[in-house]
């Protein structure tokens, strides 16, 4: 295992452990290197294939990068047909095409069950990264989508969600982070990260833990896809919930009055979730004002208090 001070131009890896590695080139350039994959969670191979794409470009997003490249990475049944293999591939293209970069190939191998995603590159400034680790007392606390992905296309998969809830989580997942991550650029964001596997509360309190500052989430401002209380007071959760439970449960207090189910839906893992920041609250009008003017959603779901760990109350 090497050393930071081997490599002084890494200036985020292992040693910090944040959502992508970041090599400074220059006093003003840096690079963004990122890579992730996984198995179907829709049907539609276009679909899937457009979800895993943006959700590995989500890592560069989320700190304060631009995509500028990025390779296919394929597991696929030789078994199955070509063409579904075909439209995994074209819906991972489009969506590289709309973040503006480049799709330079690949690789693929002959897998039993099929498996997608990117390695991506991105370019930022050095001193304009952003980072999990730069949350202060007093910022306010934003998300740039709706939660509930994970619990929707479980149900899906057991055939127990309603097919609008499904095409709405789809939507939700294939949507770029793009827009919310050049208006973060754009001011003054401190503590920043995407929401994916490890649930609202997981990366939350990743923020706090390195930020050393406590995150107390709202839960009434807290924004839910069509269907996921729903299907979460069916209890129909996948079972990364329970593994997020376990880890980070002990990191975590509720108020007396939330229901269970709604404790396991912010334990439950997301897919392409948003991008959750905390700011500078002097800037929270104009970056209303900003996302307001894209036609982007944004909720204000909390704030940063003295303190470790997450707080939920009503």
């Amino acid at each position: 295992m090497f050393t930071p001070s081997e490599f002084p131009k890494l200036l985020v890896g292992l040693g910090v452990a944040d959502d992508a590695a970041v090599y400074k080139v220059s006093d003003d350039l840096a690079v963004i290197q990122t890579l992730d994959f996984f198995t179907p969670i829709v049907d539609d191979p276009y679909d899937f294939g457009a979800i895993a794409a943006a959700n590995s470009m989500s890592d560069v997003y989320a700190m304060g990068g631009e995509v500028i490249l990025a390779l296919n990475i394929c597991g696929f049944p030789c078994k199955l047909p070509s063409e579904i293999l075909s439209e995994i591939l074209r819906g991972g293209a489009e969506k590289v095409k709309e973040a503006g970069a480049a799709l330079a190939g690949g690789h693929s191998i002959d897998d039993p069950e099929p498996k997608y995603g990117l390695s991506v590159l991105g370019l930022v400034h050095p001193e304009k990264i952003l980072t999990k680790a730069n949350a202060r007392k007093g910022d306010r606390i934003i998300l740039t989508k709706m939660l509930g992905t994970g619990i929707i296309t479980t149900a899906s998969k057991g055939d127990q969600a309603e097919k609008s809830h499904v095409e709405q989580a789809i939507v939700s997942m294939k949507k770029l982070s793009k827009i919310p991550s050049a208006i973060f650029r754009r001011f003054d964001i401190h503590g920043c990260t995407d929401i994916t596997g490890f649930s609202l509360l997981g990366h939350g309190w990743e923020i706090a833990e390195k930020s050393s500052v406590k995150l107390r989430f709202q839960l009434e401002k807290i924004p839910f896809l069509p269907g996921a209380v729903d299907y979460a007071g069916q209890w129909l959760f996948p079972a990364g919930t329970i593994r997020n439970e376990t880890h980070y449960q002990n990191h975590v207090s509720f108020a007396s009055d939330i229901p269970l189910e709604i404790k396991q839906l912010l334990f439950t893992p997301e897919t392409s979730g948003g991008l959750l920041a905390t700011i500078d609250p002097t800037a929270l009008d104009d970056i209303k004002k900003a996302f307001s003017e894209q036609d982007h959603p944004f909720w204000e779901i909390g704030d940063v208090v003295e303190g470790d760990g997450i707080d939920v109350i009503r």
